[in-house]
């Protein structure tokens, strides 16, 4: 009867999996503080993307992982880049896979920003150059896109990215390929881990000065509204289980598609606790996905993925 009666019921269709990538064959390195999670050189990830799929999970989220850097992160719009390969290897082999690309560059930048350096200002600090990110941005999307990519996902949290992307990709011809942006990105404590999973620490500073402030949620309206206006096709709101008041809010004002991303901080935090015996993990990660989905997300971006669909069979 409760099975029958529930208002809320997750299924793998709303499920995406992370997926970290680097160069090289045969590497599978696993991330201290993300227990379970794992960079990937493309032929293991490609073995991992299959076994999710023999599961269920039918869409991945692909972050790149490089040892060469530069001041204008110039491996995220590589041909040949970990994503990209990777990319290319899932649609050759399994056309039926969602791929989704994360684009952003502080994975490739040498200072671990979002986009270029401005030059310092009076105070003597260096900020990003919103606008000479955009066409960089554009620039990697477009490389996403033309190795395979079904959804380009801009991260970086510049204002104009989504225009900008979209106006790339209509003029190459990749109309159908999807822009999901990470609207709704607060500068959050929880990113802790993804840091040292895609090896991308800002070298200096922070992130505050272009990812949204937590004390004041009702900024989020009007990113996702400027987003939506650019041409997005799907929103997420992140970090998602700390923010459910948020993700409520743009549920209840957007027609479009919402993502939540239940992000590294939020995973560790669960796996720490369970290997103290402080909760059960399975009961702790079934009860806060489905208070995602309960929110109003329609697609749930999480590193409990493939546990998920082991428990929900």
């Amino acid at each position: 009867m409760r099975e029958m009666l529930a208002e809320t019921k997750v299924s793998r269709d709303d499920l995406v999996a992370p997926i970290f990538v680097r160069p090289g064959a045969g590497q599978r390195r696993e991330i201290r503080s993300m227990p379970g999670q794992f960079q990937y050189s493309p032929d293991l990830a490609l073995e991992t993307v299959k076994r999710l799929a023999d599961k269920g999970i039918r869409a991945v989220l692909l972050f790149g992982v490089v040892e060469e850097k530069d001041l204008a992160g110039s491996q995220a719009w590589a041909a040949d880049g970990p994503v990209q390969r990777l990319t290319g290897l899932i649609k050759n082999t399994q056309p039926e896979i969602l791929v989704m690309a994360d684009t952003c560059l502080c994975e490739y930048t040498s200072h671990g920003h979002c986009g270029p350096l401005a030059s310092a200002g009076l105070a003597g600090l260096q900020d990003v150059d919103n606008d000479a990110a955009l066409s960089l941005l554009a620039r990697t999307a477009l490389s996403q896109a033309r190795a395979g990519a079904d959804i380009v996902a801009p991260s970086a949290m510049m204002d104009g990215q989504v225009g900008a992307i979209r106006e790339a990709l209509d003029v190459e011809g990749y109309q159908r390929v999807c822009i999901m942006s990470y609207a709704v990105k607060f500068a959050s404590s929880m990113y802790g881990p993804f840091r040292d999973a895609a090896e991308s620490k800002p070298g200096c500073g922070d992130r505050k000065t272009y990812q949204m402030d937590y004390h004041a949620p009702r900024q989020a309206r009007l990113e996702a509204a400027a987003d939506a206006a650019e041409g997005a096709d799907i929103l997420m709101v992140k970090p998602a289980a700390t923010y459910l008041d948020v993700l409520a809010d743009i549920r209840r004002r957007f027609d479009l598609p919402i993502a939540a991303y239940h992000v590294s901080g939020e995973y560790s935090q669960i796996k720490a606790a369970a290997a103290a015996g402080w909760l059960d993990e399975r009961a702790a990660t079934m009860e806060i996905t489905s208070a995602i989905k309960r929110a109003g997300a329609d697609i749930i971006i999480t590193y409990f993925a493939e546990a998920l669909a082991d428990w929900l069979g």
